[in-house]
């Protein structure tokens, strides 16, 4: 049996611009999660980038949001930053780069639209640089696999566990080597 058109789903969100350092976080994790693991029915790996506006309707389809993400935070470079309910709003709409003003506009538009998720959180990490340059700073790289794993976690505790794909194991070493603009592109 198909599931009805306007069936809501899951989501995990990447954001961010891979051109400006850290600020490629999110769209880095979740290129990272693909290639470890498949998603299950019903949850949906998109990588928004810095679309702003435009995920509204990927948004509004989406009962449970999962943003992966640069975060402000009290803490250092790479450190694991979680937020949910009252928290996400203010630390999406403090400005570490240009696409945070989109995601502003975003909530914004969920709220009037009512069409906010049933359950919306953030995982991410403190960046250490957000210039213009390819590639993460090395305690965001770091950190990458902290996030995955966190992310990984939360999932499966929603309900939505991910299914590894063969030879993207966990325990593995990801390749962080090679040319930074060619990573930087997932290439």
């Amino acid at each position: 049996m198909s599931e009805p058109e306007n069936a809501r789903s899951a989501l995990v969100l990447g954001l961010g611009n891979l051109l400006c350092g850290d600020d490629g976080l999110g769209v880095a994790a979740l290129a990272e999660l693909s290639r470890r693991f498949h998603p299950p029915p019903g949850l949906d790996l998109v990588d928004g980038g810095t679309l702003g506006l435009s995920l509204l309707p990927t948004l509004e389809s989406a009962d449970e949001v999962w943003i992966l993400d640069a975060v402000a935070a009290e803490a250092s470079p790479g450190s694991l930053v979680r937020l949910e309910g009252e928290a996400v709003e203010p630390a999406l709409r403090e400005r570490l780069s240009p696409h945070q003003i989109g995601v502003a506009d975003l909530l914004d538009a969920l709220h009037w639209r009512d069409t906010w998720p049933k359950r919306l959180r953030v995982l991410g990490l403190v960046p250490a640089r957000m210039g213009l340059e390819l590639g993460l700073s090395e305690p965001v790289a770091r950190g990458l696999d902290g996030l995955i794993d966190a992310v990984a976690s939360e999932l499966a505790a929603a309900g939505h566990a991910l299914v590894q794909r063969p030879g993207g194991g966990l325990s593995e070493p990801v390749d962080r080597g090679g040319d930074p603009a060619a990573r930087a592109l997932g290439l």
